[in-house]
């Protein structure tokens, strides 16, 4: 029978993860923060689905139900509020759709799966998704 090595050395405790805590000072890589934003983007398209029935009938039912459509976006306050559920819902598509390509390039090139081109491509699609919703969501408040 063997003896340990360090026979007076403690063994290494285990612990949870206390969320008030350890989770502040947790930094996510990019990669894992698209992750994160693909799901949720995925359950906010899927939450506003009645949102984007609704401005699809409204907008193509008659030249009436158009006008309304065209006044739900430009009524002062509630304008705004419906303006800026549609930019979440430009926000959401746009970044669904660019890390679901990432995710498909990754899996076609097996070269793409490196740690290094995880977080390149992690961060390009962050980039990418934000630099289009804000040009379209300035296109959507009316600045050009």
């Amino acid at each position: 029978m063997t003896e340990p090595a360090h026979p007076n050395r403690p063994r290494p405790e285990f612990r949870n993860i206390n969320a008030f805590t350890d989770l502040p000072t947790y930094r996510l890589p990019a990669a894992g923060i698209v992750s994160i934003l693909h799901r949720v983007s995925g359950v906010l398209m899927f939450v506003l689905l009645p949102f984007i029935i609704w401005m699809f009938d409204t907008s193509l039912s008659s030249e009436f139900s158009f006008a309304r459509f065209r006044f739900a976006f430009a009524a002062g306050a509630a304008g705004f509020v419906v303006k800026l559920v549609a930019l979440a819902l430009i926000w959401a598509y746009l970044h669904h759709f660019i890390a679901g390509l990432r995710h498909v390039w990754m899996d076609v090139s097996h070269r793409a799966v490196s740690k290094q081109s995880g977080a390149t491509s992690a961060k390009l699609t962050l980039a990418v998704s934000l630099v289009l919703t804000v040009a379209l969501g300035a296109k959507l408040f009316g600045l050009y």
